[in-house]
Parts: C-alpha cells; sequence; structure tokens
C-alpha cells in the first residue's frame, strides 16, 4: 500500500523559506511521478509543481515559478519542495503526491501545514 508522510510545514515570515519533504513507502516508486499540491482554505486543491522520475521533467504553476523549486531523491523514496520568498498567498495545506507514469489516479498524503505570515 502507498504510504506518502510528508514533514517541514510550519509558519514563516513573508520572504522566509521553507523546505518540505515527503517519505514515500509501500511498494516501488520507479518510474512514478511525484507532486505537491495545495489547498487553501475555501479554494479548490491546485497543483504546485510535479516531477517525473528521471528528474528530467518537472512542472511549476506560474504563481510559483521562480521561487519553488521540486526535487526528488530516489534511493531515498523522497521528493521535496524548497520555497523561497515566500508569501502570504503561499498560505494552504501541502499535500504530496504520486502516480504511476501513465495512470490518471493520484495517491495522497495527509498534508502538511504551511503558513506564511505578513
Amino acid at each position: 500500500q502507498v504510504q506518502l508522510v510528508e514533514s517541514g510545514g510550519g509558519l514563516v515570515q513573508a520572504g522566509g523559506s521553507l523546505r518540505l519533504s515527503c517519505a514515500a513507502s509501500g511498494r516501488t516508486f520507479a518510474g512514478w511521478i511525484m507532486g505537491w499540491f495545495r489547498q487553501a482554505p475555501g479554494k479548490e486543491r491546485e497543483s504546485v509543481a510535479t516531477i517525473n522520475w528521471s528528474a528530467n521533467s518537472t512542472y511549476g504553476a506560474d504563481s510559483v515559478k521562480g521561487r519553488f523549486t521540486i526535487s526528488r531523491d530516489n534511493a531515498k523514496n523522497t521528493v521535496y519542495l524548497q520555497m523561497n520568498s515566500l508569501k502570504p498567498e503561499d498560505t494552504a495545506v501541502y499535500y504530496c503526491a504520486a502516480r504511476i507514469r501513465f495512470g490518471s489516479t493520484w495517491f495522497w498524503g495527509q498534508g502538511t501545514q504551511v503558513t506564511v505570515s505578513s
């Protein structure tokens, strides 16, 4: 069974940085796509960034380009989200997710709260 456990969330002032981590377990994740999503109060969940197995293809939402960087360590089954220059509008619950390369079903972590104060 796929398990995704996020860590690294917290409270930070605007302009600060946080690094989220997501440890994956329960199976071999070779070839899987990993991603970060977020959901702010009253808003729908949105994609923040995704990364393929070989880490040579990444996607980032326009709202975070130039500020957030997704990376992965396949030996550790871990994906990271480095968040710099944080803004109050980045406040949300951040979810780690994983899916097989050509699949449509995402597996989800429990989420970690990120709060950016102005």
